[in-house]
């Protein structure tokens, strides 16, 4: 039996070098990521220039067509004939019919799991089809037949990336990338991967590479600042989301995050400046509208803050900081019902954060409900003592407990 070639160099991955831009990971951590394996399985696999797969002829295509005629007639007369059904897996998968393929493959590997090559093209049509972990489960088997098999491995650190298994992702691909260091494309999603495993050192050290070939990447500087956040050099990462916004200043996302980064230095300033530039790209970026309000908050700017925040919370629910500095202006201005659901809001968020509780305490406070107020502060003091305690379990026993000397 033949293996399925479609997949026979790292370099499949090309279309992930066209993705340049990012999106939130989340709203709390403000983590940025652009996407990535879900674009591929909706385009054609890409080779390099002088390898591309051709479009299929009529001729060819009708052969294809007369191979599965023969193949369907061969596992009918031969019910128990692995390699026929095999083969007719194959001859589906090469005319695009990956989920007519994947029962063929399972019939076939049912009669004779060993057969050569079943696994790898099996796990390659699950991959296709977007069914990552049965993919994961067939390629696995592939690569345990033959360590070696480079096509099984790229394909298995794929579908982990696609599984959310990042870990796992980056082991096998690190391994790939160690045999082609120079193909930047397979890089990327390395990269990425360790990023999203949280994996900070290995995606700093993997977008270093990535910049040497690519240094007008914005992408690349701009998860490269991710990753140096991540090791707390923000000031680093700063210079990176600098660089990418010099490179591609009109660039969605990329000066919301210089401008977090500064925001989070407190250089309100250069944060404001870089949430206006976003702004300017798109009005309605519901996070550059917190943060700067947020900023003009904190400067007492209360009538240019509650325009700005009100506009957050009406594009988008789930911003938290936008709910309490509104809850804080509100109530600063005696529109008590109006900053109770804003706090309400901000605590459903997020329960375990204490500054919502707090704020929220001073409101009943303001309100005349002592009893409710006292409950809230009773949260912020219990909240504030399992944080400690967390911070105290991680510390080193000796630390933690330390003994009279």
């Amino acid at each position: 039996m033949k293996a399925d070639n479609s997949i026979r160099n790292p370099s499949v991955v090309c279309a992930i070098a066209n993705l340049s831009r990012r999106s939130p990971a989340s709203s709390t951590s403000q983590r940025y990521l652009f996407p990535l394996l879900l674009s591929v399985l909706a385009a054609p696999w890409c080779f390099p220039a002088q390898a591309q797969t051709p479009v299929p002829s009529a001729a060819q295509e009708q052969q294809l067509t007369e191979a599965e005629k023969s193949w369907r007639l061969a596992v009918q007369q031969n019910p128990r004939d692995p390699t026929a059904f095999a083969n007719l897996g194959l001859v589906l998968a090469k005319e695009g019919k990956y989920d007519q393929a994947i029962p063929a493959y399972r019939k076939a590997a049912a009669l004779n799991p060993k057969l050569p090559g079943l696994h790898l093209n099996w796990g390659l049509a699950e991959f296709k089809q977007g069914h990552f972990e049965e993919a994961i489960t067939s390629l696995t088997a592939a690569l345990a037949a033959d360590p070696t098999n480079t096509q099984a491995r790229t394909l298995l650190g794929l579908s982990c990336y696609g599984a959310k298994r990042f870990t796992e992702a980056s082991k096998h691909l690190e391994a790939v990338v160690k045999l082609d260091p120079a193909n930047t494309e397979l890089r990327k999603v390395l990269a990425q991967s360790c990023l999203l495993a949280k994996n900070y050192s290995c995606a700093r050290d993997e977008f270093r590479q990535i910049l040497e070939q690519s240094p007008d990447s914005a992408s690349a500087h701009v998860l490269m600042g991710e990753a140096l956040d991540g090791l707390g050099q923000t000031a680093d990462a700063v210079a990176e989301f600098e660089a990418a916004a010099k490179t591609s200043p009109r660039e969605p996302e990329v000066n919301f995050g210089l401008g977090y980064l500064q925001w989070k230095l407190h250089n309100f300033d250069q944060a404001k400046a870089a949430f206006q530039n976003e702004l300017a790209v798109d009005p309605n970026h519901a996070q550059a509208l917190a943060y700067l309000g947020d900023i003009e908050m904190q400067q007492d700017h209360f009538d240019e803050a509650l325009p700005l925040l009100q506009k957050a919370v009406q594009t988008r629910n789930d911003i938290r900081i936008a709910y309490i500095d509104l809850g804080a202006i509100l109530m600063q201005q005696k529109r008590y019902p109006e900053a109770l659901t804003a706090l309400q809001h901000a605590i459903k968020l997020n329960p375990t954060q204490p500054d919502a509780h707090f704020r929220l305490g001073r409101l009943y406070q303001a309100t005349g409900d002592p009893a409710s107020a006292e409950r809230e502060f009773s949260k912020v003091k219990d909240l504030h003592q399992k944080a400690d305690e967390d911070i105290a379990s991680k510390m080193p026993k000796k630390l933690a407990n330390p003994s009279p000397q």
